[in-house]
């Protein structure tokens, strides 16, 4: 793992304490776990059943939870607005691509309501019972139209065919 391309991470799990430490966002997910770098300079891989969720945080003080698990009101960030519901019980909103060739086979990765100390959240597949789409943000489907130009004005600068003749 190359300094320059980890980042900071919190790793929740279910029933232990939570670790901080760093990942490569480019190859953290493995087939039998999450590569995760602690400060120590120790690389563990820990399996997926074990994680709850992966916070990519811009400092460690931050907390792993995000202070608002849903949105307040619709997002505004283009994508899906999905709802994820863990084994738990707990529940997180979340906007995430809307390109299904960045999906991730072993979980997803969203951006979740306030994203000011958990820039953001990976979930594994293991962790979760359901994934619910609410929305599509920025379809290019719902795209407003500009409107057309009223009938009554007059053109200032068009040329008048009857005024040439």
């Amino acid at each position: 793992m190359a300094a320059s391309t980890t980042k900071k991470a919190l790793l929740r799990r279910f029933d232990r304490e939570t670790l901080q430490g760093y990942i490569n966002p480019v190859s953290f997910l493995q087939p039998g776990g999450v590569e995760l770098l602690t400060e120590e300079g120790n690389l563990s891989l820990v399996p997926y059943p074990e994680i709850k969720t992966i916070a990519f945080v811009r400092e460690f003080g931050a907390s792993p939870e995000p202070e608002r698990r849903a949105f307040l009101t619709r997002p505004k960030t283009a994508g899906l607005w999905v709802s994820l519901r863990f084994r738990d019980g707990e529940t997180l909103e979340g906007v995430m691509p809307n390109n299904l060739l960045q999906l991730e086979h072993y979980g997803f990765t969203i951006i979740p309501p306030d994203s000011s100390s958990n820039q953001r959240i990976f979930a594994p597949r293991s962790a979760l019972v359901e994934v619910e789409v609410l929305g599509v943000i920025g379809s290019p489907l719902n795209r407003r139209k500009p409107k057309a130009a009223a009938k009554e004005q007059i053109g200032l600068f068009q040329e008048d065919s009857a005024a040439n003749e």
